[in-house]
């Protein structure tokens, strides 16, 4: 029941805590969390799933009244499209430049089921964390956590977005060090087009590029401010992906591509450790689960419907880009595939204009790289702006400014450390990724479910089955980065 309360001029001056809402207001009574006094939910609350259309409407339609103010529903923000592109931006990443050579190990046929596979698991995973962020009006993933688990796991998951974050970031600053300057086995661009110089210096490069072009970009204070850089980089991303997919076909039509193998390859201990661990790198090219809430915040008009719209839409987007890029990267370099395949396309590819070729998809995507950086860095320096000041600390233009400087610093360090992108990969993808992509998110919603937020058989048995899969493939990425460190090191 809604009821209108309207206060007479005269009594503004009185001394109350509570704060005047104007004449032209309404607000429901409500408690923060939206159960019961005894902790459960009605019985026809408790039968919608988070696969119902209208579910969590109800709550969204309420507003928030947070420290004597009301808050309205956003009526600013980004719509459905740009929410799209800043979702899709935090999936597509340094992680596509891998998947060719997960394709490698897996062979085309288990490789192309697992991409979908993982991409239908990962928009489930999403969908729980929208949906429970809407019953607790969770601004960020580590509140969610908290709602369901506790303080101490809020802690925990906020280190995993840490160390997830900064992982990637580094690996961008890699890509890009070695497809501009070169690297051992493959030429540069800077090399091929201007020939020795100060540019192969890689690391010096990599500073170049952090200072004049990414630190100006993750400065910005809002996520929905790089809207258009999102809509920018994932046109580079489908400019790359059409390119190769355009030289994969001609050489498939003149017979020149490699014969692809359909399953894993079990014939050497390398090849048996490398299977170990490209599961994780798989599910690690799926997780962006870490900005689902800010995204979500910043949504106009924004419902849980809308939000799973934008999840299934992007899902649908990066499997395509994803099972593309990997098939034709595959056809295209075999077993010669590199880790990061941008590596490869140093070379001659035997078509016609094929120099044009390979620096359009070297260069396109470095500056997709660059468009991308500042998404994924924002949620790195929310998440440790709130574990080092606290969540309710008012946040300053200051200080936002010098974590922003310190945390480039920090990436740029660990990017002239780390050797590649698959060490890189395989250690985040079996750790941190896997915890917050499906470990946190599964462990959520069960958690919940105990405390009277229902879930239907369907929904629980997906959610228990992530958290087993997900502990399992863990486990067992952990002993194969263990076994390939002890290999390296004989």
């Amino acid at each position: 029941m809604k009821t209108q309360f309207i206060f007479p001029h005269n009594l503004t001056t009185m001394h109350t805590n509570y704060s005047i809402i104007p004449r032209n207001s309404s607000i429901e009574l409500q408690t923060h969390n939206p159960t019961s006094t005894n902790g459960h939910r009605s019985e026809n609350d408790s039968k919608k799933g988070f696969f119902d259309e209208e579910d969590g409407d109800e709550f969204d339609d309420l507003p928030l009244i947070l420290n004597g103010a009301v808050m309205e529903r956003s009526e600013e923000g980004s719509g459905i499209p740009g929410a799209v592109f800043n979702l899709a931006t935090s999936i597509i990443g340094a992680g596509i430049m891998a998947l060719p050579a997960t394709m490698k190990v897996l062979g085309l046929l288990v490789g192309f089921v697992s991409i979908i596979l993982m991409g239908i698991l990962s928009e489930i995973s999403i969908e729980l964390l929208v949906r429970f962020s809407a019953l607790y009006k969770a601004s960020s993933y580590g509140e969610v956590v908290q709602s369901a688990l506790g303080r101490p796991f809020r802690v925990l998951s906020e280190i995993c977005i840490i160390i997830n974050n900064a992982g990637i970031l580094v690996v961008y600053l890699i890509i890009i060090g070695d497809v501009m300057s070169g690297s051992l086995k493959h030429a540069g661009v800077f090399d091929q087009l201007l020939g020795s110089g100060v540019w192969d210096h890689r690391k010096l490069v990599i500073l170049v590029v952090l200072i004049v072009f990414l630190a100006p970009l993750c400065a910005l204070e809002k996520i929905d401010s790089l809207s258009l850089t999102s809509a920018a980089s994932v046109a580079l991303a489908v400019v790359f992906v059409l390119v190769s997919c355009v030289i994969a076909s001609v050489k498939l039509v003149e017979g020149r591509t490699w014969t692809p193998r359909m399953g894993p390859d079990f014939s050497s201990r390398a090849a048996l450790l490398d299977l170990l661990v490209v599961i994780p790198i798989m599910t690690n090219a799926y997780v962006c689960h870490f900005n689902v809430q800010p995204i979500y915040n910043e949504l106009k008009d924004r419902t849980p419907k809308k939000m799973y719209n934008v999840g299934r839409i992007t899902t649908v987007l990066c499997v395509v880009v994803y099972a593309s890029t990997a098939i034709s990267g595959y056809l295209l370099f075999g077993d010669d595939t590199e880790a990061d395949v941008l590596t490869n396309f140093d070379k001659d590819l035997g078509i016609r204009f094929s120099s044009i070729l390979n620096y359009i998809v070297r260069i396109g995507y470095v500056l997709h790289l660059v468009l991308v950086f500042p998404v994924i860095h924002f949620s790195l320096r929310q998440t440790v702006d709130s574990l080092v000041f606290g969540a309710s600390s008012p946040r300053s233009r200051k200080r936002t400014l010098a974590l922003t400087a310190v945390l480039l610093g920090v990436i740029y360090f660990g990017s002239t450390m780390i050797p590649n992108i698959w060490v890189a990969f395989k250690f985040t993808g079996a750790t941190t990724g896997l915890a917050l992509g499906f470990i946190f998110p599964s462990l959520v919603a069960l958690r919940l479910d105990k405390q009277g937020k229902n879930l239907r058989l369907v929904e629980k048995v997906l959610s228990f089955g992530m958290l087993v899969l997900a502990i399992i493939v863990s486990i067992v990425g952990v002993i194969g980065n263990i076994y390939s460190l002890k290999n390296r090191s004989e």
